[in-house]
């Protein structure tokens, strides 16, 4: 049985399933649906064709669904699809996608958004990722799974971050991210591989791979486009050399500067 606040304000074409809490003050519009479990503390904000998965906690003030902050958008059908078993903290902002993008966002299982972070239109973020208090994501951003976002950090729009990364807080990101690395500063640049989330994911064998890999990637000759394609010729059915050989080459805004080879252009942009 659901527990809805009497100051909630809830259209009839919204569906509510059994379980729901909804706390004081909540508006929730005609499009949306929540799943088992779901929980809204006072003060929540849903809009648009906006579905929250089972048992997602999403807290005051947190606002999804409304329209793109896209002037393109023109008042098309999009939607928002939230996963199971999320927390979105206060003051966080989801907005659905568009039709100059994939028309949704899409937010996995198991994510932690913290206070004041902002999710643009056509965002995809994986499972099990952590996205710290004020984290800002522009429009078509896509994450994979297991990646931690430090606070106040800004990405560009159609930025890719792979999974297991740790970008630090504060960062400012233009460039695609490889799996497993860590990434540091305004603009970002590559500082190393992300062991703790490696440990946590692989083994010992299959670390000591990457990282090998990774140091014949970064090899001042050939460029990095050319080393990947070495690896995928020479290593065709290793999984890990198909995922990251295949991001970089698949990468339209390029990759993540390693520290070693930051240049001149990119410290005057700072």
């Amino acid at each position: 049985m659901s527990k809805i606040a009497k100051t909630a304000i809830i259209s009839p074409k919204a569906e509510i399933n059994n379980g729901v809490e909804i706390g004081e003050f909540c508006v929730i519009g005609d499009g949306v649906k929540l799943d088992e479990g779901v929980k809204l503390h006072n003060n929540v904000t849903l809009q648009g064709h906006t579905f929250i998965g089972k048992n997602t906690e999403i807290f005051p003030f947190a606002v999804l669904g409304t329209q793109p902050q896209d002037l393109k958008y023109k008042g098309e059908y999009s939607e928002l699809i939230v996963g199971e078993d999320n927390l979105i903290r206060e003051f966080c902002m989801i907005n659905p996608g568009t039709e100059g993008g994939i028309k949704k966002t899409l937010i996995g299982d198991k994510n932690l958004l913290m206070a004041y972070v902002h999710v643009a239109h056509d965002c995809v973020i994986g499972s099990h990722c952590i996205l710290a208090n004020g984290v800002t994501l522009a429009g078509h951003i896509e994450i994979g799974d297991y990646v931690n976002i430090g606070g106040l950090t800004a990405i560009h729009q159609f930025v890719r971050i792979a999974k297991g990364c740790m970008i630090a807080g504060k960062s400012a990101l233009g460039k695609d991210v490889p799996p497993y690395c860590t990434v540091e500063g305004n603009r970002a640049f590559i500082r190393g591989l992300n062991r703790h989330r490696m440990r946590q994911l692989l083994e010992s064998k299959d670390i000591d791979f990457i990282y090998a890999l990774y140091k014949r990637l970064f090899s001042p000759i050939p460029s990095l486009r050319e080393s990947a394609k070495l690896e995928l010729e020479e290593h065709a059915n290793n999984p890990f050399v198909k995922e990251i050989c295949s991001f970089i080459l698949e990468s339209s805004r390029g990759v993540a500067y390693k520290s070693s080879e930051y240049s001149s252009e990119e410290k005057q942009e700072e």
